[in-house]
């Protein structure tokens, strides 16, 4: 057994810290444990550990909340952009941004105690550059949130297309697993089945669903509901068509009920007569030809699926906002200054000026911890696992 001392401030909690360490055995850690509660220890809550960090002052709470993702991070990108918000780049961003906006809000703030006398020590122009300055920081932030929940949450990708297809042929050949049932019987899949699939460190959440056509029963008809409720859910779409059967009107009907990008593949391509292979790619010159029973071109698919996300567009050390949280304040703050510039064209007063723009700060501190409460924090740090 092993015990290390971590002195106070330099601890992850800047407490004074001891750590254990010993082999594996249950026996042992059970063993250990019981002799520390009886010496009067408890037990760790959910995440307190990383919450003394954030009271401390060693972390604010963006950088706690990324140690969370850090732990659950299961790619590549996940992984990284977690490493990024610990380093305190996102922090950093916000933190500038709340202080060049207090220096003018305390402006205003000292034009209200001057109501009476009608003086501004607030340009009004300075006001209106520095929240298009804050905006052009602010609103890249905002729309990498899209790329940020794809890289933390996955990519929900259905295919979807007609019974006999071979969508669950596909699934297993993607997987390099038997997942779902193949059978020579349309309609096989009655459910939806899902797994996940991850490319160049891209999580994908392949979801394979029942074949699109008029249910036959009531089992299938709750089946092709659920591939509907799916289809509006999606990130991205593989729509699957028999190359050897489907006509090109059936294909243009279905893609245009699609609210997601979609790829368009056509499967068992070596029943493809040359003629037909021509009136498709005239029509949609971007398909994919593949045949799921062979492995024909699967790999190019996946190849296709990445590109889709586009998740390259990302430079390394870029920051993305990948939790809601953060995501809704950040929104919350640019309506807050949409509000201001609304009110400097319309020369309204200062003490409403001065109140939109207390709500913007109130939301850049609420990402970083300056403004918390106890509810916020406790729902935050019990998502923890213990010990963390």
């Amino acid at each position: 057994m092993l015990v290390s001392l971590f002195k106070a401030p330099s601890s992850y909690t800047r407490e004074d810290t001891i750590e254990i360490s010993c082999h594996g055995s249950d026996y042992i850690i059970q063993k250990i444990l019981r002799l520390i509660l009886h010496a009067g220890a408890r037990l760790a809550n959910p995440g307190e550990f990383t919450q003394r960090a954030f009271l401390n002052g060693q972390l604010d709470l963006a950088q706690a909340e990324a140690v969370a993702d850090l732990i659950a991070s299961d790619s590549e990108a996940s992984h990284q952009t977690a490493i990024n918000q610990i380093r305190g780049g996102f922090s950093k961003q916000i933190a500038q941004l709340r202080e060049q906006l207090i220096n003018f809000a305390s402006l205003i703030e000292l034009e209200l105690d001057f109501g009476e006398e009608d003086v501004e020590f607030a340009d009004r122009d300075d006001l209106r550059q520095l929240i298009h300055r804050i905006q052009s920081v602010l609103v890249p932030l905002i729309d990498s949130f899209e790329m940020g929940n794809v890289i933390k949450n996955g990519v929900p990708t259905v295919i979807i297309g007609k019974p006999n297809a071979g969508k669950s042929t596909l699934l297993n050949r993607l997987l390099n697993e038997e997942k779902a049932i193949v059978s020579e019987i349309a309609g096989t899949t009655r459910d939806v089945i899902e797994d996940e699939l991850l490319i160049e460190g891209i999580r994908f959440r392949l979801i394979d669903t029942a074949g699109l056509r008029k249910a036959t029963d009531t089992i299938e008809a709750i089946g092709v509901e659920r591939t509907k409720q799916q289809m509006e859910k999606a990130s991205l779409i593989v729509y699957l068509f028999d190359a050897s059967e489907i006509q090109l009107s059936v294909i243009n009907n279905q893609l245009s009920e699609f609210n997601a990008p979609y790829i368009l593949v056509g499967n068992k391509m070596d029943k493809l007569s040359a003629e037909k292979k021509v009136e498709f790619e005239t029509e949609y010159p971007e398909i994919l030809w593949i045949s799921a029973s062979e492995n024909k071109n699967i790999e190019i698919l996946k190849d296709i699926l990445v590109k889709k996300v586009k998740t390259k567009e990302i430079k390394s050390g870029d920051t993305v906002v990948t939790n809601l949280r953060h995501y809704q304040h950040l929104f919350q703050t640019n309506e807050a200054l949409e509000n201001v510039l609304e009110g400097l064209g319309k020369n309204i007063t200062g003490d409403f000026l001065a109140q939109d723009i207390r709500f913007a700060l109130h939301h850049l501190g609420e990402i970083t911890g300056q403004i918390t409460t106890d509810d916020l924090l406790a729902n935050i740090f019990s998502k923890f696992c213990i010990g963390k």
